[in-house]
């Protein structure tokens, strides 16, 4: 084990914001199914301060999330914000009475969206919006995005929005957004297991780009979480402890963004800085994907 000092710092490209490398998802701030306000409110607000007092400078979040619960609970639990937080926020989806995901991508809605998040967070401008593309399946689909990045980019140009990432894409749409505006983050599924995004993390890290996984325990097949939780055994932690460490180690340009409702579960993400792999250990865990990763 080493002092833990939440992955050490990052600064975004071309800002700057500088980050802890492990932060914080609000997503699960919400009420079931990330509907609704949360069962107990003041434990929302016991996780977020929590956060912020153990170092986390990183909040990940979005005003769909509830929808408006998670962002209301942030400026709740926060404002005014401590010098040097950086709340990242997202835009792409609605979710209507019915409680599904849908699709809000016309320039209207999605103008609609940064007042939204700013009117509940309390700001004047957002750090950094996130593009998300809400495909139909789980993972990103190729097409063109540069309608949306290009109300986002003006909307930036208004000083409302400071940086512009993207969530759920693929490296032609980080290509054709970079021919639009600066892109400061990509956010999408990637772990131990699900490895499709190797290639784009390092072209991302060249460029000094920062990736944000999401799911670091999703997509594991039986076998794989046996060697997971095997490795997490013989290390003393926990398995989401042990993937987290893992993707600390795999490349400079990641940050995390573990969620959680519980100021225990969130003391045990954070702890996973603490976690040394030794060569072995990572040669085991590289194992658990190589499978994915030579069905690139």
């Amino acid at each position: 084990m080493s002092e833990s000092n939440l992955g050490g710092p990052f600064t975004f490209p071309g800002t700057s914001l500088t980050v802890q490398r492990m932060g914080y998802g609000a997503m699960q701030l919400a009420g079931p199914g990330v509907y609704g306000p949360p069962a107990d409110p003041d434990a929302a607000v016991a996780v977020l301060r929590g956060a912020v007092a153990a170092g986390v400078n990183h909040i990940d979040t979005s005003d769909y999330y509830g929808p408006h619960v998670t962002n209301q609970i942030i400026r709740q639990a926060l404002h005014p914000y401590p010098a040097g937080l950086v709340i990242v926020t997202k835009l792409g989806g609605r979710r209507p009475p019915d409680k599904s995901w849908q699709r809000a991508i016309s320039p209207q809605e999605l103008t609609a969206g940064v007042h939204d998040n700013l009117r509940n967070l309390g700001l004047d401008a957002l750090d950094i919006v996130n593009y998300r593309v809400m495909g139909s399946g789980h993972g990103p689909e190729e097409g063109s995005i540069a309608e949306q990045v290009t109300v986002l980019a003006d909307l930036q140009r208004k000083g409302l929005i400071r940086h512009i990432g993207l969530s759920n894409v693929t490296a032609s749409q980080v290509a054709e957004t970079q021919a639009i505006t600066d892109v400061v983050c990509v956010q999408n599924l990637y772990n131990l297991a699900v490895r499709h995004d190797d290639a784009l993390i390092d072209d991302l890290a060249r460029q000094r780009i920062a990736y944000v996984p999401f799911f670091p325990l999703g997509g594991f097949s039986p076998i794989q979480s046996s060697t997971l939780s095997s490795v997490a055994s013989r290390l003393g932690a926990t398995p989401l402890q042990v993937a987290l460490a893992w993707l600390l180690h795999r490349s400079p340009n990641i940050l995390l963004i573990p969620g959680t409702s519980s100021v225990a579960h969130l003391r045990e993400n954070l702890a996973a800085d603490k976690l040394t792999l030794s060569r072995e250990i990572l040669a085991e865990l590289d194992g658990i994907g190589a499978a994915s990763h030579a069905g690139r």
